[in-house]
This record gives structure tokens, C-alpha cells and sequence, in this order.
């Protein structure tokens, strides 16, 4: 199986759940909107990378319950090394925008299509990333999201992040 099969078919895991499909997900995702009827929900997206003797991505996606936690699961993808940062972080916002458009597919198949989505993004005014904050932003704004920063960006350089070592 290739990298690219292996990584459209990763399964996601969830500290509550364990391993999932991305169907599996999905439905969990929908029964927590459903329990909490009457709550706030946002989607969230976020990608973070480690560097190692190649490039580990991990992507989680955060179903939150506004002011009230929520849940999250994610999903490991293995590359070549990716030494330049720039390119790392391309490479983490495109894909978190792609897996976006497929969680946006299933939202809008069960009726969710208004289920606010973020991609939050491991870039911020601090640090090598500021130079690029335009570019990456404009990617996710482009296709359609709300892009989130550092420090707000708590899905990628948070929950990402802490599965990514």
C-alpha cells in the first residue's frame, strides 16, 4: 500500500472511542451534535508536524461544544523528510483544507452544512512563521474556511501537537 493509499484510508483515534473509520468518526461526531441539541458546535481542523527522519503529520479534527469541551480524534500520516519550515507548514494547512472538504461532503449529506468549520493553523505573529501568516491564511480563506491563528489556534498547535512527538 502507498503512503497516499495509507493516508486516505488512516484510521483515527480517540482518547474516548479508540480507533475509528473515518465513517466511525463521523458518526460520532454527529451523535454528540445530537445529544447536545440546543448547544453551539464548531468543527475544527488543525494539522502539526515533527521532524524526525521523516516528516510525521498528525490531524485532528475537534468537534467543539462551545463552553462546554468537546471531543476530538486524529490521525498520524508519515512523509519524506520536509526540512523547510515554509514548505512543512503549506503542507499542514492543504492538509487540513483537504480533509476539510471531505468532513464538509458528509456534513452537507446529513444536513449539517451549516456547522461552522475552522482550520486552525500552526502559524502566529511570534516566531519563524509570521512571514507566511498571509499566505497560509489566504490558502484556508480561499477554500472556503475560517482560518484561526496562534495563539487561538489551539487544534493544530494544542491537541495536534500534543500527538505529534
Amino acid at each position: 500500500m502507498s503512503k497516499s493509499d495509507e493516508h486516505s484510508l488512516a484510521e483515527f483515534i480517540s482518547p474516548t472511542f479508540g480507533r475509528l473509520s473515518l465513517d466511525g468518526m463521523f458518526s460520532k461526531i454527529v451523535e454528540y451534535i445530537e445529544e447536545g441539541a440546543g448547544h453551539t458546535f464548531h468543527l475544527i481542523i488543525g494539522t502539526d508536524s515533527f521532524l524526525n527522519s521523516e516528516t510525521l503529520f498528525v490531524t485532528a479534527v475537534i468537534i467543539h461544544k462551545v463552553g462546554s469541551g468537546g471531543r476530538y480524534f486524529y490521525k498520524k500520516a508519515h512523509r519524506k523528510k520536509m526540512e523547510n519550515l515554509r514548505q512543512r507548514i503549506f503542507y499542514e494547512a492543504t492538509m487540513s483544507v483537504e480533509f476539510a472538504s471531505v468532513i464538509m461532503e458528509k456534513l452537507n449529506e446529513n444536513g449539517l452544512q451549516k456547522l461552522p468549520v475552522e482550520i486552525h493553523l500552526d502559524v502566529g505573529m511570534n516566531g519563524d512563521t509570521r512571514d507566511i501568516i498571509k499566505e497560509v491564511v489566504g490558502i484556508v480563506t480561499g477554500s472556503g474556511y475560517a482560518a484561526v491563528t496562534k495563539p487561538d489556534s489551539f487544534g493544530a498547535s494544542k491537541v495536534a501537537d500534543r500527538h505529534s512527538k
